[in-house]
């Protein structure tokens, strides 16, 4: 069996202008970044902005589990399953992070023959988004030590900083660090921390602009700490705002590629739904509405992750109106939320897979609480059996939603064709009626009752003081009317990763909130989520290599 980086070898890739061409995107209109990948000049969007949106489609999943699910093979898959049935679709994905493709999780460019090529290039540097972003994180925080280097005309209190670091690398030993040591001209030593770059307020601030003028204004309302009196000090009170849009000006640009089977894709922004909002640039998406007829999107983990803030963060700020969402699920990853043991995950089980179907029931009403219609996706494997096959079709037949076995990880746009006629025939049968799932005035405290109760299936919230604090502080600065982006393992719905399936008589625990005011959001942490992630005992870049001809191996 090849493996992944060994069929992306194989592909038959398209010039990248031939890319644009097929879109209608003229050379005036893009920047070529090698053969392969180009980044999409400012002048397309005024050039397409009175063309009419085509259908937008979330792809989500239920919990992720160790037997995995493939929500991005399907994303892939789906759009060339799309030009299979004759239907004009682009994918709108997010970029990889060098975290995790370094770790244990992988990149984020599909798999088997549904995959966004060239491979090698996305799941490394790519166009050098994430450096730039990096950059311009890393630039205010240099700004803010200098700033207290030089007299500290700010007052800034050191114990009250709150804009981190960071890198784009699982790095467990930066997470708490002491800075400034090294006697008087080396700065005040004060404790700081640095956070995996997909989890910076930058990252989020990026993807959620919509042009460099409203990327500029959102720089400037980072609350980067306290003064000494406990006002707030925002970035735009430090200066360089400008110099960080400027580091950032290309990186606001989507960038094009294609999947193997030569269908456009637009890749860019990459925050992980666990500590961010999950979705990929809004500048992307719009742009892919224009450009095509179907637009199939993605959002990080499970629905109640990202998909949730797709809806409640994304789509309120960028007036998005999504027709579809695709649920992806595996029929062994089900068992294991039955309470299977991963090693006998290929042995027929009935009864873990309806003890652990429940899981895909939850996500199945969470989605439809947003006014949207379904349809679930399960991602095949040859160890399926009839028998469990028949538990997913009742299952779905008892909740009101079409399903469709696709077998894209082996055949590419071909084994999913029957996915995609069922998608477009939900959207032409079911009209959508997205509406958030909250009104986003309501007080903080309440918004997250509301996303405890509905999404979670908690029964309630527990607030430690250090949140109760914050949400105080945060609601006299004026922000407690904007929506809340909660931070919480993906592994259950809980905020306890062992409680798999449906977890019941749970309450979450808030024990911190924290403002993105230039993202436009709070920040609640739940349980033990971290923002820096660390290795594995393996780590992925244990098997990676280059030979002396640049070949690259173990990529996946």
């Amino acid at each position: 069996m090849l493996s992944d980086i060994e069929i992306a070898k194989q592909a038959k890739m398209l010039k990248i202008g031939e890319i644009a061409a097929n879109l209608g995107i003229s050379e005036e209109d893009f920047e070529p970044y090698g053969h392969y990948k180009a980044k999409l000049s400012e002048s397309l969007y005024e050039k397409t902005k009175d063309k009419p949106d085509g259908k937008l489609i979330l792809v989500t999943a239920i919990n992720p589990t160790p037997a995995g699910e493939g929500k991005t093979t399907i994303s892939v898959g789906l759009a060339e399953s799309m030009a299979k049935i004759g239907k004009k679709a682009i994918l709108a994905l997010r970029e990889p992070s060098l975290g995790p493709v370094f770790g244990i999780k992988g990149g984020a460019a599909g798999g088997g023959y549904a995959q966004v090529v060239p491979m090698e290039d996305i799941n490394l540097h790519f166009t050098g988004d994430m450096h730039a972003i990096t950059a311009a994180n890393n630039l205010l925080c240099a700004l803010i030590d200098n700033s207290i280097h030089q007299g500290n005309p700010l007052r800034l209190d050191e114990r009250r900083i709150l804009f981190k670091r960071c890198m784009d690398m699982n790095d467990r030993a930066l997470r708490e660090v002491i800075v400034g040591l090294g006697g008087k001209i080396n700065g005040f030593p004060r404790q700081d921390g640095f956070q995996i770059t997909v989890a910076s307020e930058i990252m989020a601030i990026l993807c959620l602009a919509s042009d460099l003028d409203d990327l500029k204004k959102r720089l400037e309302s980072i609350l980067v700490g306290y003064d000494l009196d406990g006002k707030a000090v925002y970035a735009k009170q430090l200066g360089g705002c400008g110099a960080m849009t400027a580091l950032l000006k290309d990186a606001l640009k989507p960038n094009l590629v294609q999947t193997l089977e030569n269908t456009p894709a637009i890749m860019h922004g990459g925050p992980f739904a666990n500590i961010a909002h999950g979705c990929n640039s809004v500048r992307a998406t719009k742009l892919c509405l224009k450009l095509a007829d179907y637009t199939i999107t993605e959002a990080g983990f499970g629905s109640d992750l990202g998909a949730e803030k797709f809806f409640d963060i994304k789509c309120r700020f960028a007036g998005l109106k999504p027709s579809c969402v695709v649920l992806v699920a595996t029929i062994r990853a089900l068992k294991y939320n039955g309470g299977m043991a991963r090693a006998e995950l290929t042995n027929e089980n009935v009864e873990a897979l309806k003890k652990g179907i429940v899981n895909l029931k939850t996500h199945i009403e969470n989605m439809l609480k947003f006014g949207v219609p379904v349809v679930v996706a399960i991602n095949r494997f040859h160890t399926d059996t009839d028998a469990e096959i028949e538990v997913i079709k009742q299952t779905c037949e008892e909740m009101g939603v079409q399903y469709s076995l696709a077998e894209i990880f082996a055949k590419g746009g071909e084994g999913g064709k029957d996915l995609a006629q069922k998608v477009c025939d939900t959207i032409d049968s079911k009209p959508s009626n997205y509406k958030p799932l909250y009104d986003e005035k309501l007080p903080i405290k309440e918004k997250l009752g509301i996303l405890a109760k509905e999404i979670y299936r908690a029964d309630g919230v527990v607030y430690t003081s250090q949140a109760e604090k914050a949400i105080k502080e945060i609601t006299e600065l004026g922000f407690g009317d904007i929506p809340v982006c909660v931070a919480k393992t993906q592994y259950s719905l809980s905020d306890d990763p062992a409680k798999l399936g449906k977890p019941q008589g749970f309450e979450i625990t808030v024990r911190d909130v924290r403002l993105s005011a230039g993202a436009g959001f709070v920040v609640a942490y739940t349980g033990d989520i971290m923002t820096m992630p660390g290795l594995p005992k393996h780590p992925a870049a244990f098997d990676i290599d280059c030979d002396n001809k640049g070949n690259l191996y173990g990529l996946f």
